[in-house]
């Protein structure tokens, strides 16, 4: 080990601040090092594979109901024997519903969240900053392990014996209030709701760490306009979530409290079904239904940028180092995110234009979306303005990247004409709705995802992927995710309703099914299609090409760590002299100027 190394723990606006002493780091235990780490990239590695694990569950998921729509109650081959491993029989609709309320829970709160924020978020931020660790090292620990009672939550609501939660991700009252399960036992929908508050304490955990590191750990120089635009992404998601996951986290705890000692916030009368004793019926109780709807939506509208916008903040990073030329607009760059995060707390109203809505509120929250649209294309003009004459290497990052600004405009298009009041009416309860979401989320946040892994995967295991195997598995994705998400455009513009289990029961769309199984066969072919993607992850683990400190030749500071970074991060002292994005300079020979080279 090296000699003790000294640290500047910045406290102010990038200016050398005190002095923190790292020793030499003592030698610890396997569980020490591995499970109940302290160290930021372990965690966020941690995070990583868990959110990776969960991924292919709600896949298969996803593949059960596609199953169902392409061929209605039939048996399903393979997947069927997986999820449902006791009756072999068709998908029943009470277990359709249950599939879809998990699939859109998972990938959620279990997949796209913990990747973006807890994977990257852990790894990158002390790196990117020039900081040994996070603020709270302890608290970022148990940050993880919030997800443990979480996935224990959600694991035992999917198995429970009498069924599923079976309310939807949303979980609307009266119907995911009303408790069901025997007297002395929780119901699936409790355990559910348990698993979301959880979840909702990691995510809290994680964000005070991200803003207190971001504020005060800065090095020498790191200026608030000298930090990569991922960590104004992941800084703006930090405050997001600060802000808007309490009031979630107290909707779920009130839901809970509905549905075991049968208090009256979300339900109009305190009805108490029981299967032991149903002949309980209790007073008038005056709750709110929509109040729930509100409360969830001020969470989860705000939770479409958490995923989005770090997803935003990644895709610059990347698209900037792989075209070898300064990001364009960096300032217009900041500002557009922090907009984006700060509209996206006055437009949850829009989730609920079908409630019954008064028309002049609608008419605040219709134009209040469309308004996102602003600062949304100033990010997709300054992407294309880094694109544009540059010296593009068409490497696996870069062309997921790319897949994330494709999918984001089309997503995003989309959400324009989506937002208008009279348009919603229509395709509100329509596949349209999934079409959109599935572009923003999936061919948007994934591919982001997909990028950040084939970048910074040699910075954290110290070999690189297999570009061949990458750039086969971004072709295929791509294609296979349009066929998929593109495609339901057209049956949500014939009217099919999503959220049903039998859509061929009414001969109005019988026509339709040729165009569902089409979409049903490419979402299988995408979900095979990611067994690329899963062999050269883990070859690479063990025998991908073995890589120096900085193999893509970037500028941020992440790259003067060795790979992977040892304790501390970095072996040398950090000070920054310039902006993250010194791509071709005139001051230097090469066509890159690290942030922390000193020039003489």
């Amino acid at each position: 080990m090296s000699a003790p190394t000294t640290t500047h723990v910045k406290p102010g606006m990038g200016a050398p601040g005190t002095v923190r002493e790292h020793h030499e780091h003592h030698e610890l235990s396997f569980l020490r090092k591995y499970i109940f780490s302290t160290d930021h990239k372990v965690i966020g590695i941690q995070f990583l594979f868990t959110g990776l694990t969960f991924f292919v569950v709600g896949g298969l998921m996803a593949m059960a109901i596609r199953w169902q729509l392409a061929w209605p109650w039939t048996k399903m081959p393979v997947i069927g024997g997986i999820l449902f491993p006791n009756t072999g029989e068709a998908i029943t609709p009470e277990f359709y519903t249950m599939l879809f309320t998990m699939h859109g829970t998972l990938m959620i709160f279990f997949v796209i969240i913990p990747l973006l924020t807890g994977a990257f978020g852990n790894f990158l931020i002390p790196l990117m900053i020039g900081a040994p660790d996070m603020a709270f090292p302890r608290l970022n620990m148990f940050g993880y392990w919030a997800m443990i009672p979480a996935i224990a939550c959600i694991v035992m609501s999917f198995m429970n014996p009498g069924g599923g939660p079976a309310a939807g991700w949303t979980a609307y009252p009266p119907l995911s209030t009303i408790e069901t399960a025997a007297p002395g036992s929780l119901s699936a929908q409790t355990y559910w709701l348990l698993a979301l508050t959880w979840i909702g304490v990691s995510s809290m955990m994680g964000a005070i760490n991200y803003v207190t590191t971001i504020v005060k750990m800065r090095a020498p120089g790191m200026t608030m306009m000298r930090m990569p635009l991922v960590i104004w992404a992941l800084f703006i998601a930090a405050l997001l979530q600060l802000f808007a996951l309490p009031v979630l986290t107290a909707a779920s705890i009130m839901q809970i409290l509905d549905r075991t000692l049968h208090t009256g916030f979300f339900t109009p009368t305190n009805l108490v079904v029981n299967q032991m004793n149903p002949e309980m019926v209790g007073a008038a109780a005056g709750g709110q239904p929509l109040l729930w709807q509100h409360l969830f939506w001020f969470y989860s509208h705000p939770a479409v940028y958490v995923m989005v916008v770090p997803a935003m903040g990644m895709a610059s990073d990347i698209l900037a180092t792989h075209a070898r030329k300064p990001l364009f607009g960096y300032k217009p760059m900041v500002y557009s995110l922090a907009s984006i995060a700060g509209l996206g707390f006055i437009v949850w109203g829009h989730h609920m234009f079908t409630s019954g809505m008064n028309p002049a509120l609608g008419m605040t929250f219709m134009v209040s979306t469309i308004i996102i649209a602003l600062p949304s294309a100033i990010k997709v003009f300054n992407w294309l303005g880094t694109l544009w004459g540059a010296r593009i290497r068409l490497t696996t990052p870069m062309l997921n990247a790319l897949g994330f600004v494709a999918m984001f405009i089309v997503g995003g298009l989309s959400g324009i004409w989506m937002a208008a009041t009279p348009v919603d009416i229509y395709i509100h309860d329509t596949y349209i709705i999934v079409a959109h979401f599935h572009y923003i989320v999936f061919g948007g946040s994934v591919f982001a995802i997909f990028a950040s892994i084939y970048h910074w995967f040699p910075k954290m295991f110290g070999r690189m992927m297999n570009e061949t195997l990458g750039k086969i598995h971004f072709v295929g994705s791509f294609i296979f995710t349009n066929c998929v998400f593109y495609m339901m455009h057209q049956l949500g513009m014939a009217g099919l309703m999503r959220r049903t289990a039998m859509p061929y029961d009414y001969e109005t769309y019988a026509h339709l099914q040729p165009l569902n199984q089409f979409i049903s066969i490419s979402a299988f072919c995408l979900f095979a299609w990611q067994i690329i993607f899963v062999f050269n992850f883990f070859h690479s683990l063990w025998w991908g090409k073995r890589v120096g400190r900085n193999p893509w030749q970037g500028c941020s500071l992440e790259w003067e760590a060795p790979s992977p970074p040892g304790h501390g991060n970095f072996d040398h002292q950090i000070e920054v002299y310039r902006g993250p994005y010194e791509y071709a300079s005139p001051e230097v020979e090469e066509d890159y100027l690290p942030q922390a080279k000193k020039l003489s």
